[in-house]
């Protein structure tokens, strides 16, 4: 995280981000605090909270991603979440402290993932030979005391055992035991089910499974599998058994803590108008409730509590209905920063087709290839989608970059179908061919609005 200052971090959101970069500056600048936080005194560092990030703009402009990338970029466990998905205490629904439990969750599997990996060439030892003792089990007399008499005979035995083993563990490491079917004995444990309905429960529900789950007996099945498979089964089983889960818990609380980021979509969903009656009461409900858990707050995990100050929350919301000043005052506290995405038209939506790392034309090109076909886009056709989709975006509903989707899925849907049975053929898409697959659509409001 040292190499990447707020101009790096913008210039990688660049390489999958066409524009916002008022957004990209914001985030760079809030990624960048966590680093100079981590420098600091313990005591200084309890005192510095994170400033959480309010995003307006359409649908299709890169909230998402934006957030998405920065999580990738500072390898921190992330979730993304729909703030309209939450309703207040006494209604159904998920409660806004799961979350918390997920992104702990998320955390734990990417640091026993971690763990796992550095043990990995001792699960790999320890696995070959397990296998190796499946395919040619040890012989009886090595497991009992021989008498002088058979002292010679036992040793023969021996040596052969340990010639045939070599000789079976060089065939698999070669591959050639890969078709042979092996018995394994797989441990499960004996789960209960139906404790609890799930109806806005489900922590409950899975903390009464472990709780029950460590009461019954682990349950044995005999599987049979081929070799490979076999190996990855019982190097996850000894690798699982050379981690420290413990540690593995307590750094996973940490990460969730420290680098944690929750991205909060459609909290414009949850504004309230100000009225006294009706849906507005439940939507001021989630906003309350959210409000502990941005502030600052503890929440009880199965893994143990954790502690919700140094996460940081991007939200993000059109605002075409509600405005920011909709949500409550404690709320719009919590968000100091305020970045603002534009609409995006033609002349980005040439940009997104050609310039990111992900690319659609990258993708679609890289698809159709694997059936043999090669397709060129002419400029004149990148152009021409462009102009379409901001075309279609004004007649009908705005849904940004999105649309790009949908208008390469129709374009190319003839060649998708037939590809199969173009073996070793080149197409190149112009301006006309993008005319003669869009224009009755085009020009067809009614239908456009269902198609495109």
């Amino acid at each position: 995280m040292n190499n990447f200052t707020p101009r790096k971090i913008v210039e990688e959101l660049d390489k999958y981000i066409i524009g916002q970069a008022s957004a990209k500056k914001a985030v760079a600048i809030a990624l960048r605090n966590r680093w100079r936080r981590q420098q600091l005194s313990d005591e200084m560092k309890e005192e510095i909270l994170p400033k959480n990030i309010l995003m307006i703009g359409p649908t299709g402009v890169g909230k998402t991603e934006i957030a998405r990338r920065l999580a990738k970029l500072a390898q921190a466990p992330f979730i993304k979440l729909e703030a309209s998905k939450f309703t207040e205490v006494g209604y159904v629904g998920r409660d806004v402290e799961s979350m918390i439990r997920d992104l702990t969750n998320l955390a734990l599997n990417m640091v026993k993932t971690e763990q796992m990996e550095k043990v990995q060439e001792k699960a790999d030892a320890l696995a070959e030979e397990k296998i190796l003792s499946i395919l040619l089990p040890p012989p009886r007399s090595q497991n009992k005391k021989t008498t002088t008499d058979t002292t010679e005979p036992a040793e023969e035995e021996k040596d052969n055992y340990k010639h045939t083993r070599e000789k079976l563990r060089t065939q698999l490491k070669e591959g050639k035991l890969d078709s042979r079917y092996v018995d394994l004995e797989v441990r499960e444990k004996a789960m209960p089910f139906g404790v609890v309905s799930n109806m806005g429960m489900d922590e409950l529900e899975t903390n009464l499974k472990d709780m029950l789950g460590n009461f019954l007996p682990d349950k044995s099945k005999k599987r049979k599998v081929k070799v490979p498979e076999a190996m990855h089964i019982i190097r996850e089983e000894e690798a699982g058994k050379l981690i420290d889960m413990d540690k593995v818990i307590r750094e996973a609380i940490e990460r969730t803590e420290q680098n944690g980021i929750i991205f909060i979509d459609e909290i414009d969903k949850i504004a309230s108008k100000g009225s006294a009656h009706g849906p507005d009461i439940s939507r001021e409900g989630v906003q309350r409730d959210l409000l502990p858990i941005v502030e600052g707050s503890t929440v009880s995990t199965k893994h143990g509590p954790v502690r919700t100050d140094h996460i940081l929350f991007i939200s993000a919301g059109a605002f075409s209905i509600a405005k920011p000043s909709d949500l409550i005052p404690e709320l719009q506290g919590r968000f100091p920063i305020r970045a603002e995405l534009s609409a995006l038209g033609k002349e980005e939506f040439m940009r997104i087709l050609q310039e990111p790392k992900n690319a659609l034309i990258k993708q679609y090109i890289s698809l159709i290839q694997t059936e043999g076909v090669d397709i060129k886009f002419t400029d004149n056709s990148i152009e021409e989608i462009a102009s379409t989709a901001a075309s279609v975006n004004e007649k009908t509903e705005n849904i940004g970059a999105r649309r790009l989707h949908t208008i390469l899925e129709k374009l190319l849907e003839d060649i998708s179908f037939d590809a199969p049975d173009m073996k070793d053929i080149n197409v190149t898409i112009d301006a006309a061919y993008v005319n003669d697959k869009l224009s009755d659509i085009i020009k067809d409001e009614d239908l456009s609005r269902y198609i495109l």
